[in-house]
């Protein structure tokens, strides 16, 4: 699992769960949800797998009816075709219109603007695309797409990710942004940015969640046939040199953890059921999955207790023993940490049982947000 995405709350109420939930009239027919409309960036150079990414994750998400939830169109800045990296030519559906109209914009990478990699400008027309997308819209960058987020401005003074062999260059290039290159992806709010090449699978999944909860985003990555949420982050790729086949792993232990994370865990039982050293434990781990025992153990169990919101009626003390955080109180402060909302916001919006629920405390005033700063 990826490090805790950074978390924007605004003090606006969202009415949008509420709204879901309230008593439809007999009789009454159904309103089709209006879709969430993705445009995603084609630019020359851009890498095919990449420019897929969007259209197969987003393309597999559906309501309870079969409808299709979002919408994605691949546009260019001009609406004329490009040249992909992989030689032939790419036909978009739209223009810089598409962008104009997106709830979400998402920019591949591209290997046709080495520019970019000294703080160069972006071209005329591009600059020109880009500047015509509305405030509000979600910005996503797969890959080396940063690059382009980067010489636009867009993550001046936020955190963001790249390609892990390409961060000292992003550095350089870009000093007034954020790098960490150890996390799969970064979730700013409004701005979101992935690590690379299939980093970009778990950065839409993570929209999928965000948008329609952890159910839509698990049966999205069935029909992806790939896991919907990856252990660690981009450091467990960082080319560094291999250990002797004799070392121990940590991955026996994950999975004894996995299936106890009701219980009081301690880093000195994990150690021991590893057989290591507290220090060689901690250290051995984290090259494995790239963040703490600790760390893990905790996003590992806000996971456990997304899906028991979701998918039960459990009083929230009765979650957050069964996740293993002990008492409610302490899991509202690691979810509003993460996901900057309480667990009975969280299930007013996700689950179907919601209106059946007893709420965790009164209702709060704050609510993910996906506003510009």
């Amino acid at each position: 699992m990826s490090a805790t995405p950074t978390a924007t709350v605004t003090d606006e109420p969202d009415r949008t769960a509420e709204r879901d939930h309230r008593p439809k009239a007999a009789g009454a027919a159904r309103v089709a949800p209006r879709r969430h409309r993705v445009a995603v960036l084609a630019l020359p150079g851009v890498p095919p797998f990449e420019l897929g990414i969007p259209s197969r994750v987003f393309g597999s998400v559906e309501d309870a009816e079969g409808r299709p939830l979002y919408k994605v169109t691949v546009c260019t800045a001009d609406g004329a075709p490009v040249l992909s990296d992989a030689g032939f030519t790419v036909q978009p559906a739209a223009g810089p219109e598409a962008l104009a109209a997106a709830d979400t914009v998402i920019i591949p990478p591209t290997h046709a603007m080495p520019e970019l990699g000294h703080g160069g400008p972006l071209p005329p027309e591009v600059t020109a695309a880009i500047a015509g997308i509305r405030p509000g819209t979600r910005l996503v960058s797969i890959c080396t797409g940063s690059y382009v987020l980067a010489a636009a401005g867009l993550l001046d003074g936020r955190p963001a990710t790249t390609h892990w062999n390409l961060a000292p260059e992003f550095r350089r290039a870009y000093p007034a942004v954020k790098v960490d290159e150890d996390v799969l992806f970064v979730d700013d709010g409004d701005v979101l940015t992935s690590a690379g090449v299939a980093a970009g699978v778990d950065l839409c999944l993570h929209m999928i969640r965000r948008d329609h909860g952890a159910a839509a985003a698990n049966r999205a990555a069935r029909m992806c046939v790939v896991p919907p949420w990856r252990d660690g982050g981009q450091a467990q790729y960082i080319d560094r040199p291999v250990p002797e086949p004799t070392v121990a792993s940590t991955t026996a232990t994950r999975a004894w953890a996995l299936e106890r994370l009701g219980e009081p865990l301690s880093l000195a039982q994990l150690a021991e059921h590893a057989r290591m050293s507290l220090r060689s434990f901690t250290r051995r781990f984290r090259d494995e999955v790239g963040m703490t025992p600790v760390q893990w153990l905790t996003a590992q169990r806000l996971e456990l207790a997304r899906q028991l919101l979701e998918t039960t009626d459990l009083p929230v003390d009765l979650v957050a023993h069964r996740a293993g955080f002990g008492s409610a109180n302490s899991l509202r402060a690691h979810m509003r940490t993460a996901f900057g909302v309480s667990p009975a916001t969280y299930r007013r919006t996700f689950s179907a049982t919601a209106e059946q629920s007893p709420p965790d405390k009164a209702p709060t005033n704050k609510a993910p947000t996906n506003s510009r700063r």
